[in-house]
């Protein structure tokens, strides 16, 4: 999970602004409010492109923020989260270290960089950056889901249940990180709490595709069949991608024994 963060510019834009007044005298005469109107603009646009999906725009507004600020921190965290939806995860790492060599106490670029790592399989990295995440916030609910399902991916599932717990604990509405201790769950064999906690999700979130497609996985091996089809055509409504078995497995990351139940069914509609 990547989260952004943008400290307010308009102090910074001052200051910058005086810090460069006899460069500007040289060329051609900016105020403050020019400068702040500038930076408020580039900003909008970017975040604009971001909610578009257009990642290499937003990337781009991102880079003539820093031609601007080159020192204020969440800038470069938000560039290197454009590229990380863009699969540049070593350039967002650099983007990241750049943010935190400019503010070793904020928790969101170690947290976004954890994130890059995960992308990487470097799980061990980015455990220790949720680990720094949570020691400047004890109480990040995104740090507690990110850790856990680093966790997962090395097979540490007792411990990774336990932090998905904290993260739904710390935010009741936080729905992935109730996702994904439903599914660690199914996989320690806990499988009655599990299937509670998916139906629960259901109930509460009608279009959690997630949600549904776990819970026909579940449904069907314990023959629950006509319960488990149904839930199938709402996942499938919902997002097609659950009938890529392997982009479940490997994108999505589900547990190995809710993938397995999910290919047995996928391999009897086919």
């Amino acid at each position: 999970m990547i989260r952004c963060l943008l400290k307010s510019l308009l102090m910074v834009a001052i200051a910058f602004f005086i810090a460069w007044q006899p460069v500007l005298a040289e060329e051609e005469p900016m105020t403050a409010a020019t400068l702040f109107e500038q930076l408020s603009t580039l900003k909008q646009q970017a975040f604009e492109s971001t909610n578009k999906g257009d990642f290499t725009k937003a990337e781009a507004y991102w880079s003539e923020l820093l031609e601007l600020l080159p020192d204020n921190p969440a800038i470069w965290s938000n560039r290197g989260n454009s590229k990380v939806s863009q699969n540049k995860l070593e350039s967002a790492i650099a983007d990241f270290n750049k943010a935190i060599e400019l503010d070793p106490n904020a928790p969101d670029p170690y947290l976004n960089r954890g994130a890059a790592m995960e992308g990487l399989g470097k799980f061990e990295s980015a455990i220790a950056d949720y680990n720094k995440v949570l020691e400047l916030d004890p109480n990040d609910p995104a740090a507690y889901n990110n850790r856990g399902s680093a966790e997962a991916a090395l097979g540490q599932w007792e411990v990774a249940v336990k932090d998905f717990q904290k993260a739904a604990d710390a935010a009741p509405d936080y729905a992935f990180a109730r996702a994904n201790y439903a599914l660690a769950q199914y996989q320690l064999g806990n499988i009655e709490d599990a299937i509670r906690t998916m139906r629960n999700l259901v109930r509460k979130y009608p279009k959690f595709a997630d949600m549904r497609a776990a819970l026909t996985a579940a449904l069907w091996v314990e023959g629950k069949q006509g319960e488990a089809e149904s839930q199938w055509v709402s996942a499938v409504g919902l997002d097609k991608r659950y009938k890529d078995i392997e982009w479940v497995k490997n994108v999505r990351r589900w547990p190995p024994t809710m993938s397995s139940a999910l290919e047995k069914f996928l391999s009897l509609k086919s």
